[in-house]
């Protein structure tokens, strides 16, 4: 789409009217999309979730390719609830990355005939809509006092497994019965199949427990929090002044001893638990071999698979476990000098090839790059499938009888990602072929395969195209049918003038090549640069921002800058966080730049931040002011920081190590000295604090703040952030105090870690834009 058919304002005024209550209105433009696509079992089917009516709440779709036909198929009873009465449980799902409403996920149920079947958790418990009979029939009720977690159809769809009061349940979906497999568990201090915070906030494992392919049994983890000491937050912002305005989380901090987890597997017919030969964490706070359980895998013939990283992230293994037993064999073992990245890219074949029976895939950046590699079954690594200065992001599908293996990667760039095929057997001594690609149009591509490797649903977008939703051929990427469409422009985005960011590259100090992103006032308006400049920074470790993504066109702080003749300079910014955050950005000229650690561009660019926390990252963002300064684009002594968790990390730390560069900066729910966050994150870039004290105390922006001349700081916080603890805005309050420098300080008693409160946010967008109208 040409750059005429996103400014065509012809009808518009010269003055644009951008009020800030439009950076915070949903849904942004452009982002009403279906979300969860997948097939049903046998393919014929396609479902995903959507808000018809363009709220938070979405109910499940059925799409039938061959009939063209769209139904709704399963609405979801959640009358009454919004986002200020919320269950605790609910409320900690932003660790998990949802906050929408109503029907949050759901599963297809397998069954032997022609009847199809889907699972949906909601509040009231878990319901089961079968098809045939067009019946929705509650199968296990939740209340508040024992909600149900994280529920699976098994494999074959005969039984449901679910967790309660910590404790791992099945129910037969054939005849009534329900069967608890797991007993012990206390409340706060041991759970059987519930992942660990460190798990989910760290490791990308949300799961604390996996059927076996045959559904006879489930592995799951016992976690153990006894020797963890408890870290309380109290709702200060509530009437009450009793236990229950407290809550104690089980947070293990830098250098601390972390929580004790075991593996065990249950028949789901009941029985004793045969543990497995394995036991992580829980050993004090020296370099333990096996200090995280990483992931588990169950392999063909019911065999266990595990990875286990040790304490400081330079060795990961894969275990194999014989669950009638619990013994164990070593399969692989790696090592890696700057740090080990974990992936999902571990898959176990299942090929008749003699030389690949019982063999495996595996991903490893040994050359700098992760690539794929083929291994027998004995864990010796037969030949590279894909190399290259390149990455494999993901793998998702592959196809033992054809020899194929389909994964996600940046081949064509790291601003994009596309969907490519690749040879699964190669034997090593001939060059490798270059990947296929098969996703059509530049940008970033989501893909989910079907289950016969026939097709794949798309979703493709970019920073000139909304995103589209299209089911393809995975034999050449053509389109079959578009499932949902989105073309431009928008009545919002005519009437706001938005226009997506320039892509740049400029280089590092050492000649690093960094990409960025810049938004331009309209120069008819606000005349010729240079402008008042804001720098949006996140730049945390492994973590990439600056895409070719749409995304990035309606971030609507930045554009609310630039309509107010304010710069913005994008830096580094976790796509995650992107898709969360996408309204906290601008209001002037705002740049945005991926310094060197960001992800997608190998180990060698991510590498400079080991030990050097706040140090590298800051460097760049500098060499990005200095940039825009030569270019004419910004004028020194008016260019001002913003960024949220990491990026308020960065923006205060390099406020303050730079005051001559900067004349304001906002830092939003900051880490500021790296002791108080958690183990798994903080050891892996800085070490163990007993033994890198410099690196933690060069790292922390306690020791910094003393710097600072003129100039302004804001910060934001949520005073029951259990992420980003308060703690960390209160020590840097007290360092401002003792240094005798001038802050401002904007608490929400009600929020956690990203405010969700649509009140809470208005008041932050208003408070942080009236901030920099008088401090830029």
């Amino acid at each position: 789409m040409s750059e005429t058919d996103l400014t065509d304002v012809e009808d518009l005024d010269d003055t644009v009217h951008f009020p800030v209550e439009e950076i915070v209105q949903y849904p942004l433009p452009g982002c009403v999309l279906p979300v969860s696509p997948t097939f049903s079992p046998d393919d014929e089917l396609v479902s995903y979730l959507l808000s018809p009516d363009y709220t938070k709440y979405k109910k499940v779709f059925i799409f039938d390719p061959n009939a063209s036909e769209r139904e709704l198929e399963f609405g979801a009873p959640t009358e009454g609830i919004d986002d200020s009465n919320l269950s605790p449980e609910r409320k900690l799902l932003e660790r998990l990355k949802e906050r929408g409403l109503g029907v949050t996920s759901y599963e297809w149920v397998k069954t032997n005939s022609r009847r199809k079947a889907i699972m949906v958790p909601l509040p009231a418990g878990i319901y089961i809509h079968d098809f045939y009979y067009s019946e929705t029939e509650l199968k296990v009720p939740s209340t508040p006092e024992s909600p149900i977690v994280d529920p699976h159809p098994s494999p074959d769809g005969s039984m449901l497994s679910y967790v309660r009061d910590c404790e791992l349940h099945v129910v037969s979906l054939i005849y009534y019965g329900v069967k608890q497999l797991t007993y012990g568990a206390k409340k706060d201090s041991l759970t059987h199949g519930l992942a660990e915070y460190i798990a989910q906030e760290e490791m990308e494992r949300k799961a604390g427990y996996w059927w076996s392919p045959d559904s006879e049994y489930i592995a799951f983890t016992e976690v153990d929090y006894s020797e963890i000491p408890l870290f309380r937050i109290t709702r200060q912002g509530e009437k009450s002044v009793g236990s229950e305005a407290q809550e104690d989380h089980a947070y293990p901090f830098a250098g601390a001893s972390n929580v004790k987890v075991r593996l065990g597997v249950v028949s789901v017919f009941g029985g004793s638990t045969t543990w497995m030969d394995l036991v992580c964490g829980g050993k004090g706070h020296e370099d333990n071999e096996e200090e995280y359980l990483a992931r588990v895998k169950w392999m063909p013939g019911n065999i266990l698979s595990a990875q286990v990283l040790n304490r400081t992230h330079t060795k990961i293994k894969i275990l194999q476990f014989d669950i009638t037993t619990g013994e164990r064999k070593t399969l692989l073992v790696e090592e890696n000098e700057t740090w080990i990245n974990l992936h999902h890219c571990f898959t176990p074949l299942d090929t008749r090839l003699a030389e690949f029976a019982g063999g495996f895939v595996w991903a490893s950046e040994k050359t700098g790059f992760r690539h794929l590699y083929i291994h027998d079954a004995s864990g010796t690594c037969l030949a590279p499938i894909t190399d290259g200065n390149w990455m494999v992001e993901k793998v998702v599908g592959v196809n033992e009888a054809r020899g194929l293996i389909y994964f996600t990667g940046t081949f064509d760039g790291p601003l994009e990602s596309h969907l490519y095929c690749a040879q699964l057997f190669v034997d090593g001594s001939e060059p490798l072929e270059a990947p296929i690609r098969i996703t059509r149009g530049k940008g970033k591509h989501l893909v989910v395969l079907d289950h016969q490797m026939e097709r794949f649903i798309d979703t493709h977008e970019s920073l000139d195209d909304p995103p589209q939703v299209v089911l393809c051929s995975l034999h050449d990427g053509r389109a079959i049918f578009t499932l949902y469409d989105q073309p431009l422009p928008f009545p919002r985005f005519r009437r706001l003038q938005l226009k997506a960011p320039e892509i740049v590259e400029i280089q590092a100090k050492d000649g690093t090549p960094l990409s960025g992103l810049l938004y331009k006032p309209d120069p008819s308006r606000f005349g010729p640069p240079p402008y008042k400049t804001m720098i949006n920074v996140y730049g945390g470790p492994g973590v990439q921002f600056v895409s070719d993504s749409w995304l990035h066109t309606i971030d609507m702080r930045a554009q609310y800058l630039r309509s107010k003749g304010i710069l913005v300079w994008k830096s580094s910014h976790g796509q995650t966080i992107c898709m969360l955050d996408v309204s906290f950005i601008c209001m002037k000229k705002t740049l945005m730049l991926d310094n060197r650690g960001a992800g997608r561009r190998g180990l060698k660019f991510e590498a400079p931040l080991k030990y050097n926390l706040g140090q590298v990252e800051g460097d760049d963002q500098v060499t990005g002011a200095e940039w825009l300064i030569e270019q004419g684009l910004a004028e020194a002594g008016h260019i001002g920081l913003y960024g949220w968790s990491y990026g308020g990390y960065l923006s205060a730390m390099t406020f303050s190590r730079y005051p001559d560069m900067f004349k304001c900066a906002v830092a939003g729910a900051p880490v500021t000295s790296w002791d108080g966050y958690d183990t798994f994150y903080t050891e892996k870039y800085l070490g163990l604090p007993s033994k890198e004290e410099d690196a933690y105390e060069n790292s922390s922006v306690l020791n910094h703040v003393h710097k600072l001349q003129e100039g302004r700081l804001m910060i934001l916080h949520g005073l029951i952030d259990g992420n980003v603890h308060f703690r960390h805005t209160a020590r840097l309050v007290s360092a401002l105090v003792e240094a005798k420098k001038p802050y401002e300080l904007v608490i929400f008693p009600d929020e956690r870690h990203l405010p969700q409160l649509n009140k809470s946010r208005l008041y932050m967008e208003q408070r942080i834009s009236d901030f920099i109208d008088e401090n830029l």
